[in-house]
């Protein structure tokens, strides 16, 4: 079958190459080899959100984001620390990317997951050098990697182009694909992580992982830009990119004002009513209501076929490293996707048992005429800042999709690691700099392109067929089958 798919490391694209199949199938191969080559941005331990489009189907959005441990005590959180912490034991939510990897599987891939785990085991066994990405992350995460004795044992010596071995990541990978992702929630690679857990401090049992629920729901839609846009519904932050549609180019007062509208109103509808009207239409930017963590790391995969089958999902630990915890045994690294939320008293993010954090992941699928888009972005609270920027090439049937993501690009925040709420611009980008001074926010122009802007990746089924389109920030590139 032909297909296109669009990941951000060649390693990705090799394992979809041998793996083979529809769109489905090249997506779960490149994402189980992904946990392997860029465990940086994510791992067994992080979560995963995804579209999927059937042929002459609904696109469905598949949620496999896990919840704080039942047993967690929110005012011994509280007692210790003045803002959700982003590291250790505390952010650590229920890991949802494999049980999300078999909710995909089900949904008409060809080939057996079980295929792709031990593919990624071999390579985990194996090893493979070190991209300039993962080297970029073990110097701005070498502290945490020097303190925690799992990461430090793996990642502590290595620099660009070295090997990267994992053996007892091989081994884990091996385990699941013989006896399923039961293996993680319930049985025994879960038992292990909740032992090490709650040695760390961490109110997670294995009651916790076994009580882990996929949801599979009805995305998002929106009419924007001459086509229709989908998104994945709360807890994940994509009502804030469709709020940012309704302005194209995207300006930086509609940015700060679905940014600030998010970080108000975004939250778990498991836990509570989550306000989607006063996502989709902020008001007026008046500054974050909540102190929330550092911009996460993510990667992105986008696949579709000449069937009009599309996929596209994100995985994640977060923030580079996750929790900066990597379990020893297993080899897993734990994520904080925890750190999402607050500890203010009556937000609808607040911290509480069993709720799911808000969620920066926001792969979004667009139905442009003819055409199917799949597209999603690495860039942490970002996404829908660098999403909304690349959103009128992705609409164009004809454009060229490659040049489109690698296009100079701006975002705005206030956790980037500037001294308050700031636009950094990359060279060449139409940054709203004028903008800047009126309110209040400062302008940061960069000497070169840079991740801090997101990792794009887009893959299209048009009229004139397929085409894919990666952003030239990450390690990877496209296939086209």
């Amino acid at each position: 079958m032909r297909a296109a798919l669009a990941a951000p490391h060649t390693a990705a694209l090799d394992a979809a190459r041998a793996a083979g199949g529809n769109a489905l199938d090249l997506a779960l191969a490149a994402a189980t080899t992904l946990v392997v080559a860029y465990p940086h941005q994510c791992a067994l331990g992080g979560d995963l959100i995804a579209l999927v489009r059937r042929p002459g189907e609904p696109v469905r959005a598949v949620i496999s984001a896990g919840a704080a441990p039942v047993g967690v005590d929110v005012d011994a959180v509280r007692a210790q620390h003045p803002r959700m912490p982003g590291a250790g034991p505390y952010p650590v939510t229920v890991p949802g990317i494999a049980a999300g990897w078999a909710a995909l599987a089900e949904l008409g891939a060809t080939r057996p997951l079980s295929e792709h785990l031990r593919a990624a085991a071999t390579l985990a066994e194996e090893g493979l050098p070190v991209a300039k990405d993962v080297a970029r992350a073990i110097d701005n995460r070498a502290d945490a990697i020097a303190g925690d004795p799992g990461l430090r044992s793996v990642f502590g010596a290595l620099r660009e182009g070295d090997i990267l071995r994992q053996p007892a990541l091989a081994a884990t990978l091996r385990t699941v694909a013989e006896d399923g992702v039961a293996a993680i929630y319930g049985g025994a690679i879960g038992a292990r992580l909740a032992t090490f857990l709650a040695a760390a401090g961490s109110a997670m049992t294995l009651d916790d992982l076994a009580s882990h629920e996929v949801e599979i729901a009805e995305p998002l839609v929106a009419d924007a830009l001459g086509a229709t846009w989908h998104v994945a519904p709360p807890p994940s932050q994509g009502a804030t990119l469709l709020a940012m549609l309704d302005e194209a180019p995207l300006t930086l007062r509609r940015a700060r004002a679905a940014n600030a509208a998010r970080d108000r109103h975004l939250g778990d509808p498991w836990g509570g009513d989550v306000d989607l009207d006063a996502l989709l239409h902020p008001g007026a930017p008046e500054g974050a209501a909540a102190a929330l963590p550092p911009t996460g790391d993510t990667i992105a995969i986008a696949a579709v076929d000449e069937d009009g089958r599309a996929v596209t999902l994100i995985q994640s630990l977060f923030q580079h490293f996750g929790s900066g915890m990597l379990e020893p045994e297993t080899g897993v690294i734990l994520h904080n996707r925890g750190g999402g939320f607050t500890l203010q008293e009556g937000h609808p993010g607040v911290l509480a048992p069993g709720h799911r954090p808000p969620h920066t992941l926001c792969p979004s699928m667009i139905l442009a005429g003819d055409a199917i888009v799949a597209a999603g972005c690495q860039g942490g609270r970002a996404q829908p800042q660098i999403l909304a920027q690349v959103a009128p090439d992705l609409v164009d049937p004809a454009s060229d999709l490659a040049a489109a993501v690698a296009r100079p690009r701006w975002i705005v925040g206030a956790d980037l690691g500037q001294a308050g709420e700031t636009v950094i611009a990359e060279p060449g980008a139409p940054a709203p700099e004028a903008e800047t001074g009126e309110s209040g926010v400062a302008f940061e122009r960069l000497p070169a392109p840079t991740g801090m802007v997101g990792h794009v990746q887009v893959a299209r089924l048009g009229p004139d067929g397929l085409s894919a389109g990666s952003d030239p920030r990450a390690d990877g590139g496209v296939l086209l089958t």
